[in-house]
């Protein structure tokens, strides 16, 4: 049969083994055959076309990559590489100091970070998605394979090849028994060693096929339901707990309602009965550092924090808090932060009455506790006063400016600068109580005033500006930074974190493998096989069937078989010569 040609002698199509009738699409099977135009034309036809999907095509396509296993690993991947975030800069929900901080060290970087939800990582839409589908993925991929699991768990092992030679380990033994008593010491013995076993027999071969190892698909889908109780009891717990911070100040009791956190993040199910009912009392707290010579700074080596619990019905009792070892209170953790000094400020009026005077905390800014803080007097005085702080508390003096030698309160000094005006407090709008907003505000002391900023020692007192009274540094406490953390969901975690271990460890470490033994009459007993076949990667599969024929052969009652190697060389006669290759 001739086929047709182009015009520069070609034939259509690439391939020589087609037919001459055989179509890639486009013109009729006739036009082809009789060298109409298309074969004229001297162009091949379009390339064969599949089948369009429609709507339901591409939903089922979709699905299947979905809940593919390789999705469900990108996602995994994809979801750690999310939470990275999470821990390189502040997050609202556990730092929201750092926040406001950040956004005032850079603010142009805050707003395009702050544009991608980074700052609060977790709770962004982005991170959900992932989450989703995520779970989704995981979903889609247990429920199809623990349906086929459960299937071949029921089924029967499979028969016994009929070319065991082709096999991993196959091994030929001679014994003096019949192939039926062969078989059925063999079915025995498997059955000892935990297979599933079933016999097979044809004419006069007898067999038994063996199987084991189905713990490791039972593994693998412990692991992954473990991923998805991972997740679901993540979801619970952000939704259902909640976490605060609180500066304790020593000497000042915290009662556990929400109204006395600085910051409070709720999930989104909660509700203020979650709330523990109970105080906590700072009453000392103390630092070790040690001088490195190497970094010619003070690095701290613990700290600890002496407090006072109550719980509801009972009296105070002492209670510890150290760096990671947080103090359980209920179904809360309560986890140190940080530390810092709060001076005790007294401002009196004209007259000498006390308008304020309490413990201010000052958070520090360098290791060796440089600190600023804000005091605001609203009421009492003539005008609104506010007050910016510097606190050294070992105060040294280079080129004029006030810093600490160490962290240790061993000449503590603070310097005052001075600002009346609005506070901003009666805007209805919240306030940082950390910071002082100078915007519109007359300096009175300080760097932008004639008048030097006011330095005092504890004990010392001073005159305001424009006869508005007098300030004292009355003492200096000190001040821990908590973190109440509240999550329903911590146990089921754990519960599931240890079954997606101990799944991963049934998957990696037990193998999926089939054995058979098959026997045949010979002419002094029977003749019996031995060999195996993995499912996947097993390098010991034929040690376990050497170790299978020898325990067959005991259980018959046999000798053991001689061990193979190479045969032992002939001695050679004194002054003889050994022969060589070749010769």
């Amino acid at each position: 049969m001739s086929r047709p040609r182009s015009e520069a002698g070609g034939a259509v199509g690439s391939d020589p083994h087609r037919p001459d009738d055989y179509l890639d699409g486009g013109a009729p099977a006739g036009e082809a055959h009789a060298g109409g135009s298309a074969a004229a034309s001297g162009g091949g036809r379009p390339p064969t076309s599949g089948p369009r999907l429609g709507p339901v095509g591409w939903l089922r396509f979709l699905w299947r990559q979905l809940t593919s296993m390789r999705t469900a690993l990108a996602l995994l991947l994809l979801l750690a590489l999310a939470s990275v975030p999470g821990s390189l800069v502040p997050q609202r929900s556990s730092d929201p100091n750092g926040v406001v901080q950040f956004e005032q060290n850079d603010p142009e970087l805050f707003r395009v970070l702050d544009a991608l939800g980074l700052f609060s990582t977790f709770e962004s839409p982005w991170f959900s998605a992932i989450y989703l589908l995520l779970f989704v993925s995981l979903v889609g991929c247990i429920l199809p394979r623990t349906r086929h699991h459960l299937q071949a768990m029921r089924a029967r092992p499979p028969r016994t090849p009929a070319r065991l030679g082709r096999l991993v380990g196959h091994r030929q033994a001679v014994v003096a028994t019949s192939p039926e008593q062969a078989v059925e010491a063999g079915q025995a013995l498997l059955r000892r060693l935990g297979y599933r076993v079933e016999r097979y027999d044809a004419g006069e071969t007898r067999s038994v096929s063996a199987e084991r190892g189905y713990l490791r698909e039972t593994g693998n889908l412990i692991f992954h339901t473990g991923l998805v109780g991972v997740l679901i009891a993540v979801g619970i717990g952000g939704g259902f707990g909640y976490n605060g911070q609180r500066i304790l100040v020593q000497d000042t009791a915290f009662t556990n309602n929400r109204a006395s956190y600085d910051s409070f993040h709720p999930g989104r199910f909660f509700s203020d009965g979650a709330l523990a009912p109970y105080s906590l009392r700072l009453d000392d707290f103390s630092a070790d550092y040690e001088f490195s010579l190497d970094t010619g700074a003070w690095q701290p080596v613990d700290f600890t924090a002496e407090l006072s619990l109550r719980e509801p019905g009972g009296q105070w009792r002492d209670a510890q808090l150290r760096l990671n070892e947080p103090l359980s209170v209920g179904d809360t953790q309560v986890y140190l932060l940080g530390n810092g000094f709060a001076p005790v400020i007294t401002v009196r009026d004209p007259e000498g009455a006390v308008v304020t005077s309490e413990p201010v905390p000052f958070p520090p800014f360098t290791g060796n506790l440089d600190s600023t803080g804000v005091v605001k007097i609203a009421d009492g005085l003539r005008e609104q006063l506010g007050m910016v702080g510097l606190l050294a508390p070992d105060a040294i003096k280079i080129g004029g400016v006030l810093s600490s030698f160490s962290p240790d309160p061993a000449n503590p000094v603070i310097q005052l600068e001075v600002y009346s005006g609005d506070l901003g407090l009666d805007r209805g709008t919240s306030v940082n109580v950390y910071s002082l907003d100078t915007d519109g505000m007359t300096p009175l002391a300080g760097r932008e005033a004639e008048l030097p900023a006011i330095e005092l020692a504890p004990g010392q007192s001073a005159a305001l500006p424009d006869g508005l009274g007098t300030v004292e540094f009355t003492g200096l406490r000190r001040f821990v930074s908590v973190e109440i953390h509240h999550d329903p969901s911590v146990g089921w975690v754990l519960g599931f974190a240890l079954a997606v271990l101990g799944g991963l460890l049934l998957s990696l470490f037990i193998p999926r493998r089939r054995l058979w033994i098959k026997a045949v009459p010979g002419p002094d007993g029977a003749v019996v096989e031995y060999a195996g076949l993995a499912r996947g990667e097993d390098p010991r599969l034929a040690a376990a069937v050497e170790d299978l024929a020898r325990r067959h052969r005991d259980a018959l009652g046999e000798p053991p078989e001689p061990p193979e190697g190479p045969p032992e060389a002939e001695p050679v006669a004194p002054g003889s010569a050994a022969p060589r290759m070749g010769a």
